[in-house]
């Protein structure tokens, strides 16, 4: 069965520093390029956050405080620091990452009213990236998943993957969550495993 790695939004803004910092986010970077060089995937697939300046998601934009909820086409959307701007240093990739020459990168949360979680579809599940569509061309089967963060991006990354049919895994020591919540790792974990998501220390 053909395997892909898929290494979720490891960018600046997420990392130490950035407009919205994973906590331990650096931590797992040298874990991630172990499995990138030391493992025979057949794809490796990097998703980006590559947001508007004028999104919706953005506290600043909605003149509210972050950490606030709004009803976003009718949906629930938490109100975040302005992060991952197109073209900014904060959505590059961090330097440490190590990105294969055949890598390939899958943008998201281009639309300006919809935010996107999943690095398959949009939150509304209007429209989607472009990445199942690439996974199933090259006839993957099963998807390792890192990144950050685990309770969000990670998250729905890996329950999409479930959706539609992906035999899915999810490094723990590939991934820092945000903990908006103190027990959403934990929670995120448990609610992972239930829908079928394997965990790999």
């Amino acid at each position: 069965m053909k395997k892909a790695l898929i290494i979720v939004d490891v960018q600046n803004d997420f990392c130490k520093g950035g407009a919205l910092e994973v906590p331990g986010a650096n931590e797992i970077i040298p874990y991630i390029n172990h499995l990138t060089q030391e493992n025979d995937y057949d794809q490796i697939v990097l998703t980006q956050d590559w947001h508007p300046a004028n999104h919706k998601s953005f506290a600043s934009n909605n003149n509210k405080k972050v950490g606030e909820t709004i009803i976003l086409n009718e949906v629930p959307q938490f109100m975040w620091p302005d992060h991952c701007v197109q073209g900014t240093f904060g959505a590059e990739f961090h330097k440490d990452l190590f990105i294969p020459e055949k890598a390939h990168i899958i943008q998201k949360g281009k639309n300006t009213d919809i935010d996107s979680y999943s690095g398959f579809q949009d939150n509304n599940h209007f429209v989607k990236t472009g990445l199942d569509d690439f996974l199933k061309y090259h006839d993957i089967g099963l998807v390792e998943i890192v990144g950050l963060a685990l309770d969000y991006c990670v998250k729905h990354t890996c329950l999409d993957a479930i959706r539609m049919d992906y035999i899915t895994c999810v490094h723990f020591n590939g991934t820092r969550a945000v903990n908006v919540n103190p027990d959403s790792a934990k929670n995120t974990l448990y609610q992972l495993a239930e829908n079928g998501v394997s965990i790999l220390a």
